[in-house]
């Protein structure tokens, strides 16, 4: 059977909490089968980060800030332009970590205490 990878990347700010990856995240991958993790390396470690992951109990990718500068999102945070050359850190992570002619299934989605983002991409079928 050819499966296609659904990543969910997240986003998010050293003060959210699994809660708010968690919420996020529930808008994001309503009605997906998601397969795998991702965000930006420099959160490796992060506590809500660790925390949600095991919950999940799926693989989580750490990207290089470089892979995320150069994929095209469908939103634009000021911020994440700024601070990793993209305008989403979750739908470039989403995109990066699907592989090579990912494409998004929604733009991001904002926890309700607004600090965590998520979307959900979906790979080419390998």
């Amino acid at each position: 059977m050819i499966v296609a990878p659904i990543v969910a990347g997240l986003g998010f700010s050293s003060q959210a909490t699994a809660h708010s990856l968690r919420a996020a995240y529930e808008l994001a991958s309503a009605g997906h089968d998601v397969t795998a993790l991702a965000t930006v390396a420099d959160k490796d470690g992060h506590p809500a980060l660790t925390e949600f992951a095991q919950h999940l109990n799926l693989p989580l990718h750490l990207l290089p800030a470089d892979d995320l500068a150069g994929q095209r999102t469908l939103t634009c945070s000021p911020r994440s332009r700024a601070t990793y050359g993209t305008g989403s850190v979750a739908e470039a992570a989403a995109l990066s970590a699907a592989g090579p002619g990912a494409r998004l299934l929604a733009p991001r989605h904002i926890s309700t205490d607004r600090l965590a983002t998520c979307a959900v991409a979906i790979g080419v079928p390998s």
